[in-house]
């Protein structure tokens, strides 16, 4: 066990300590294929087999030209500068009032965090969770309600009584198992704004601890069983809840994310299971859980790792509906779930695998969707599949069956990583959010960045946990890749189902003030609009993409003149992108929706490391904001 405190580490940085990146000796057929790329890269520089330089950006930036971001504008607002203070900026005619807190009370019988003691145990599961992530809006009648994850807790502010934050009892865990998961609340504007209506029926918590159904190929495996759950259907809990989605019939999607730091163990001499290395589960936990709670010491309970890492259905119109963990869609660290119907009518969902080296999925369902049918098998019964792009810019869907993989069925849904490995899909830079377009049939992944692509040590090259190269290909162009780009795609016969698509880049992040090559990011980013780090997206009703940020925010060296992590929005048909939201320091901006009116745009500000919303002398809390035109006109 090591005796770093690691607590502050992103989630990243805690899988590396653990997990350093394998590495192969076969860095010359990076070169190799760099030079034959067909002018993509103007120039390579090879040192040896040890070094690759990026040249400029060839023609897969097909529609971000100069050019095209002169053609025309459809942004009703006037940019704003970064920002590197401890507030929030929006731009002039915009404003902004905070909506919901950490600890704010969903119920009377709750009172605001105490910022001296934290959140009591009775309190825990009664008010607002922390680190707001991805968020839906549902409009079920005549009420508003917003369904938004708590992706993880900061120990030290939630259990200001113990060392480091380190639980030192059951109820200390049950406190920060509670304060994590997912929040369902209504909402309503009124003369001060927009407020959490407190008491509402469909206000509810769902945490660590909350009894879920497994359903799909992976229902009643016997990889996923217990001795407390036999049958292997009847699980409890929801983990590391980061991106969303939200079905076409009122459904709420929450996608566990990296789930792996909660499953551990005491036992010096247990012998970790092969499968448990791709997914970063090793002994040492971010939390402590297993010290008090046997549900997470994996010496004991060997397959309950295997029954977290799905996307999750919620009923926000029903605070008594149990949650349904849909195996079909594979297990991976989702970030997000991207729903949208397919032209025979059939349900697509987009999937990215948040982890350097990993993959972009789909699932294809069997079923077609029918307003006001039946739906209890559309995210059950269907095919997965994987993404392989090729340099030319095609690419296509790989499925994972049976035939593809040589895995039985249940295998493929909870060792999905292993069953892409094995059909050859694309290793990418973090594959974060996906989002789709209302008004083209195109789809959008962040890839955030991956400072470990084709990164060079001792004369090797890295992979992925499972052993696939991580090499420099068209998609994924830059190694070291920290700033991050958009990748989108179009599929073959405007059909989201077809298994065939054309893509290119939408954007390269970078710093055109310090790089004058490809690190200085694709020709729609320039001095006034640079960032690094996409990770949230989502388009609004009219189609404008709206770009989250989770990046480097210490403004020095290669992130200079970039500041606070902000939000942008992008024209898909222009190209340009411009600056509409600075968030405080040492916070992600991350999750929106919007009002039913659309007037009001709902953002996340995660893990603010300044006394935010409340000013100087008050904890830092994770907020949801809300953001209105002061004419009150539409803005998503």
């Amino acid at each position: 066990m090591t005796e770093t405190n690691t607590n502050h580490l992103s989630w990243d940085e805690w899988d590396e300590l653990h997990n350093p990146p394998p590495a192969v000796t076969d860095f010359d057929r990076v070169v190799e294929r760099a030079v034959s790329r067909r002018g993509f890269l103007g120039g390579i520089l090879a040192m040896g087999s040890a070094a690759a330089a990026m040249g400029t950006l060839g023609n897969l930036m097909s529609s971000t030209s100069a050019q095209a971001q002169e053609a025309g504008s459809r942004f009703a607002f006037k940019p704003i500068p970064i920002a590197t203070d401890n507030t929030v900026h929006v731009p002039e005619g915009y404003s902004w009032k905070p909506l919901a807190k950490w600890g704010q009370p969903l119920f009377s019988t709750a009172s605001d965090i105490d910022p001296m003691k934290g959140v009591s145990l009775e309190n825990s599961d009664k008010v607002f969770g922390e680190n707001t992530d991805g968020m839906e809006l549902f409009v079920i009648g005549d009420a508003q309600v917003i369904a938004v994850n708590h992706e993880y807790v900061n120990n030290e502010t939630n259990l200001p009584h113990a060392p480091e934050g380190m639980p030192q009892s059951l109820d200390d865990v049950k406190i920060l198992q509670n304060m994590q998961g997912v929040t369902v609340m209504e909402v309503a504007e009124g003369a001060d704004g927009w407020q959490i209506v407190v008491d509402s029926p469909f206000n509810r918590r769902i945490h660590h601890n909350t009894p879920m159904k497994l359903s799909g190929p992976a229902a009643g495996s016997e990889l996923v069983k217990t001795a407390a759950d036999p049958a292997g259907v009847d699980c409890l809990g929801t983990f590391n809840n980061c991106g969303a989605g939200k079905t076409p019939w009122g459904t709420y999607l929450t996608c566990e994310e990296n789930f792996n730091g909660y499953f551990g163990t005491t036992t010096a001499d247990f012998k970790m299971p092969d499968d448990y290395k791709r997914y970063g589960i090793v002994a040492e936990t971010r939390y402590g859980y297993e010290k008090f709670d046997e549900r997470f010491d994996v010496s004991k309970n060997p397959n309950e790792p295997r029954r977290a890492g799905y996307v999750v259905e919620i009923d926000p119109s029903d605070a008594s509906s149990t949650p349904i963990k849909r195996t079909a869609l594979g297990r991976i660290k989702h970030e997000n779930a991207a729903v949208v119907i397919a032209r025979d009518g059939r349900v697509v969902v987009y999937m990215g695998d948040d982890e350097r080296g990993e993959f972009l999925y789909k699932y294809v369902s069997n079923g077609i969707y029918v307003p006001g049918g039946d739906t209890s098998k559309l995210l059950d019964e269907g095919t997965l599949y994987v993404a392989k792009f090729s340099d030319d810019g095609n690419g296509e869907w790989l499925a994972l069956t049976e035939e593809t993989t040589g895995m039985k069925i249940d295998e493929i849904c909870v060792f999905t990583r292993q069953a892409a490995s094995k059909v050859g899909a694309t290793t990418m830079d973090r594959p974060e959010w996906v989002a789709t377009n209302p008004v083209a049939i195109e789809a959008y992944c962040a890839l955030t960045n991956n400072s470990n692509r084709a990164v060079m040590k001792d004369g090797k090259m890295r992979t992925n946990a499972g052993g696939d190269v991580m090499d420099v290909n068209a998609v994924n162009p830059r190694a070291g890749n920290e700033y991050g780009q958009i990748v989108r795609w179009y599929p073959a016969n405007d059909d989201h189902a077809d298994g065939k698509f054309t893509w290119d880049l939408f954007v390269m992040a970078g710093n055109p003030t310090v790089h004058k090559d490809a690190y200085a990011g694709s020709s729609n980013i320039n001095e006034g609009n640079m960032f690094n780090s996409p990770d949230g997206m989502m388009f609004d009703s009219t189609g404008l993409l709206w770009i989250q940020t989770d990046g480097e925010d210490s403004n020095e060296g290669d992130f200079v003149g970039q500041g606070n992590n902000q939000m942008l929005a992008g024209d898909p048909v222009t190209g340009r992108i411009e600056r509409f939201l600075t968030a405080p320091k040492g916070s992600e901006v991350t999750g929106q929706t919007w009002s039913a009116d659309k007037r009001t745009h709902f953002v996340g500000i995660q893990h603010p490391s300044a006394p935010f919303p409340d000013g100087e002398g008050k904890l830092p809390r994770s907020t949801i904001v809300a953001i209105k035109k002061d004419d009150n006109s539409m803005i998503g």
